[in-house]
């Protein structure tokens, strides 16, 4: 989450889309989650063994039967970003955030979150790259408009950071996956 002390908005991104798993006693030489030999005594399940959480998932095809992706089986959106006033609670705007390509034009802003946050500017800008279509975006604190977007080579998997250079202009940088990115505002 980010917080804006000027507004009193508070912004965070959620996963919208259901889960369905539950947590067990360890199984003889079961790993947690990924199998990161972790020592915990549980472990997560599903109903495909343990490991990671799955959500009911539907695939979407193509007009030849080709497997394109999948989606969640309810109505999106399935990420957001969200502002709200910290003052009084109220939710100051929401919009989905992220895209999923493999749906016909006109149908793609379903939203679909990674795992990072976001990072607001005094000048008024949200930057999160935190979604699973690699973008890397700018919204208007106060509206929740999209200003910018650019699509990048891996998804954004860190909260993006903000700094002034040596030369005056602020900068905006990420991990995207192993590698860094930088843009200079103007």
């Amino acid at each position: 989450m980010a917080a804006d002390p000027k507004s009193g908005y508070v912004f965070v991104q959620t996963h919208d889309a259901a889960l369905s798993g539950w947590t067990e006693k360890k199984r003889e030489g079961g790993n947690y989650g990924s199998g990161n030999g972790s020592p915990q005594p549980y472990d997560r399940g599903a109903w495909d063994g343990p490991g990671p959480y799955h959500g009911f998932a539907a695939p979407i095809k193509d007009a030849n039967g080709k497997t394109l992706g999948n989606a969640p089986c309810q109505k999106p959106p399935w990420g957001r970003l969200w502002a709200v006033n910290a003052n009084t609670g109220d939710i100051a705007w929401q919009v989905p955030l992220g895209l999923n390509e493999a749906l016909p034009a006109g149908k793609q802003n379903t939203g679909g979150s990674g795992s990072a946050g976001p990072i607001v500017t005094a000048g008024g800008l949200i930057f999160i790259g935190a979604t699973n279509d690699s973008r890397f975006r700018a919204f208007d604190s106060k509206t929740g408009k999209e200003l910018w977007a650019t699509k990048l080579e891996r998804p954004v998997n860190a909260n993006p950071v903000t700094y002034q250079g040596k030369n005056g202009k602020q900068y905006v940088a990420m991990i995207a996956t192993d590698s860094v990115v930088v843009f200079a505002l103007r």
